[in-house]
């Protein structure tokens, strides 16, 4: 199948270099690019927030209530 790929200049001539260097085609040299670059991203699994749950009742009562910027400065209190 034929397409149209907008790539730039520097890129195109180091690609060419290689692929002479290499004596394959500039096409085999695409191809074999994207084909890593599609297997890798399949091997990648992606990323999940692992569960970070914990058991209890919520906020503790002193600080039930007060705003995150509260209970922020109350857990950097003295150190600074």
């Amino acid at each position: 199948m034929k397409t149209t790929l907008d790539i730039s200049d520097p890129l195109l001539r180091e690609a060419r270099s290689v692929a002479t260097r290499e004596r394959t085609t500039l096409r085999a040299l695409v191809e074999q690019g994207l084909r890593r670059v599609l297997a890798d991203r399949k091997r990648k699994p992606k990323f999940r927030l692992r569960k970070a749950t914990f058991k209890g009742q919520g906020l503790h009562p002193d600080v039930k209530g007060l705003s995150w910027d509260q209970i922020r400065e109350l857990s950097y209190e003295g150190r600074g």
